[in-house]
């Protein structure tokens, strides 16, 4: 069992930045693939950007390629998501997950999920 706590979220401009934070305890965090998705209201929940175990291997979906960027710190059992260059069509609750997902952008193969962390993109 591993529990995630997210934070960072927030109300920014557009162009502008955040970094979420992603806390993990319980299990090894090291032997799970974690990943971020996001909701806005009334959509379904979408991939954003996931990355191994060791953190060497990272994938982004196109909307945000350029812009975010995943990262993770073993040692602090950390993923973080850095969010540049925002528009206001991030805004969406924004979640972590960590598993081992065949298929890194569905949402239905990772078994563990944080709370969620509101952003919001003002124009």
């Amino acid at each position: 069992q591993v529990q995630l706590v997210e934070s960072g979220g927030g109300l920014v401009q557009a162009g502008g930045s955040l970094r979420l934070s992603c806390a993990a305890s319980g299990r090894t965090f090291s032997s799970y693939k974690t990943g971020w998705f996001r909701q806005a209201p009334g959509k379904e929940r979408e991939f954003v950007a996931a990355i191994n175990r060791s953190g060497t291997i990272t994938s982004s979906a196109d909307s945000v390629k350029g812009r975010f960027t995943i990262s993770r710190d073993n040692a602090k059992n950390t993923v973080y998501l850095q969010m540049n260059s925002l528009k206001p069509e991030d805004t969406a609750v924004y979640y972590c997950a960590a598993g081992d997902p065949r298929t890194w952008n569905d949402y239905n193969q990772y078994d563990y999920w944080g709370q969620g962390t509101q952003v919001t993109v003002a124009s």
